[in-house]
């Protein structure tokens, strides 16, 4: 059998797959290579160093620097794709024949060459990016940082725009192949679900000890929403609450101490953060941003118990037939109240196994990739 060589762009380097943007990343690589194909990584390095670890599943990684700070700016391409601009690596590319996966919008500068207008090649779509954007500035305290997304959400528009229609699109979430086909009347967009660490529901039956919100406490996104729950949400209820995650700021750290039955949990290690995940009465997980997957849910359906969510979470999937949804904080409240002794059942669980073990089948969608690309 002839061997299959692909070349796949990432925006970081996906090692650790320690953040959301990455474990699509890190898993797709390894179920492909699992699969016999032979990887050419290219990546950008901007702090997460070199990673042996990737030399495993890719018969070479080649590493570039990000243009960080004003010389990443242009006025006509959004910072996120004009930082990530790199000759060096469209020669490399220019060497061969093979197809090209390129992950995320922000390593689409080639999709603007022609030498590339004949060359095969698959976008994978972590977000609508120009609808996360203006999130990002709707969520954002900072003057400055909001006239940046805001600025970046509209450059984002044209641009996506302008891209759209030059490649086959395989999108993370069901909701950004609607905001692509409404925004930008496109149909080369389809659905190819996350690859994600497990391919097993590790969720216990039984009651657990407390509520939980979990994140990255560093992104405004979800320090809003660990906020607007201690404010809104918990700020008459008595039930514990534990808010877990990286790098929360003083102002977050600030209101749990303020909170009588609130606790945080600074920077866990990811086998901490596992144990408190399982340990957990429920889940709740609201969301401020409506675009892409929501990695948490993922992980929470994965290995916790109840999931209370709202639409902005769930989004277009399937996964809002495992969850309970509410759309405002008194709903949250009051169904926090009516589950937080309510054991989590076996039938529960096999819900979850049926649903979760068919549709985030890393083997099967690397398969379904695959026939995609070839």
């Amino acid at each position: 059998m002839e061997e299959k060589h692909l070349h796949i762009i990432c925006h970081d380097v996906p090692y650790p797959p320690d953040y959301g943007g990455i474990i699509d990343l890190f898993f797709k690589i390894k179920t492909l290579s699992q699969q016999g194909i032979r990887i050419h990584l290219h990546c950008y390095e901007y702090g997460r160093g070199q990673q042996p670890e990737l030399n495993k599943y890719c018969l070479e990684v080649n590493y570039y620097m990000r243009k960080e700070g004003h010389k990443g700016f242009s006025h006509k391409l959004p910072y996120i794709v004009c930082s990530r601009t790199n000759q060096d690596m469209l020669s490399k590319l220019l060497q061969d024949d093979y197809p090209i996966l390129i992950e995320g919008v922000h390593c689409t500068y080639l999709l603007t060459d022609d030498r590339f207008n004949q060359r095969k090649m698959i976008l994978r779509l972590q977000n609508a990016e120009y609808i996360y954007y203006r999130q990002l500035y709707y969520a954002e305290k900072s003057l400055l940082k909001k006239l940046y997304y805001w600025h970046e959400s509209k450059l984002l528009k044209q641009y996506e725009k302008e891209i759209s229609g030059k490649v086959q699109i395989l999108a993370i979430a069901e909701q950004d192949v609607v905001a692509y086909k409404a925004e930008f009347s496109i149909d080369n967009i389809s659905y190819l679900p996350v690859f994600i660490p497990r391919q097993e529901v590790l969720s216990r039956p039984g009651n657990g000890c407390y509520c939980l919100y979990h994140g990255n406490l560093s992104v405004a996104e979800n320090e809003k929403a660990a906020l607007w729950l201690l404010q809104c949400v918990f700020n008459d209820l008595e039930f514990p609450i534990v808010i877990a995650g990286k790098a929360p700021s003083a102002r977050l750290e600030k209101m749990v101490r303020q909170h009588p039955y609130a606790c945080l949990v600074a920077d866990p290690s990811e086998e901490e953060m596992q144990d408190i995940i399982g340990k957990a009465q429920l889940h709740v997980i609201p969301s401020f941003n409506c675009t892409g997957v929501k990695l948490k849910l993922l992980n929470a359906l994965f290995n916790g118990r109840h999931c209370v969510a709202d639409e902005e979470t769930v989004g277009y999937s399937k996964l809002k037939s495992l969850c309970h949804i509410g759309t405002d904080a008194l709903a949250f409240k009051e169904i926090i109240t009516e589950i937080y002794e309510r054991p989590f059942t076996m039938e529960e669980i096999e819900c979850r196994k049926k649903l979760l073990l068919s549709e985030y089948n890393n083997r099967t969608n690397g398969e379904k990739l695959i026939q995609w690309i070839w």
